[in-house]
């Protein structure tokens, strides 16, 4: 599966279901975006030496996936569509959708708007 930003901080902060999901998965992904986004979110953070070290561990267990011409070609189809669709999705998660599309894996997420990405599936916890 691949991890959305809200995933790898429930599963960094312990929440159970988040982590019960995780440990269980054969293959924990995360996309090059989610990573930069994690990273600006700890940045704010007063424990940022703790979650850095925390990621850096992690990162032993999981694949970092980046974006390719074949990512960027999904990324243009599923903004089309959502656009013609009129259901909008942040830049961002079109391109960690993409990446999930181009791999075909499920993205674990809380946010709903995952659901009008044709194909998709996501999980929650």
């Amino acid at each position: 599966m691949i991890l959305d930003t809200n995933a790898l901080s429930a599963y960094a902060d312990g929440v159970p279901g988040a982590v019960a999901r995780i440990d269980h998965a054969a293959s924990i992904a995360v996309p090059v975006i989610v990573l930069g986004e994690y990273y600006y979110g700890v940045s704010h953070s007063r424990h940022r030496a703790q979650y850095e070290r925390w990621l850096e561990r992690f990162s032993g267990i999981s694949r970092l996936l980046e974006i390719t011409a074949e990512t960027a070609r999904q990324y243009g189809r599923i903004r089309s569509a959502l656009r013609h669709a009129g259901t909008p999705v942040p830049s961002n998660d079109v391109w960690i959708a993409a990446l999930a599309k181009q791999h075909g894996l499920p993205v674990m997420t809380r946010d709903s708007h995952f659901e009008h990405v044709a194909g998709l599936e996501r999980l929650s916890w």
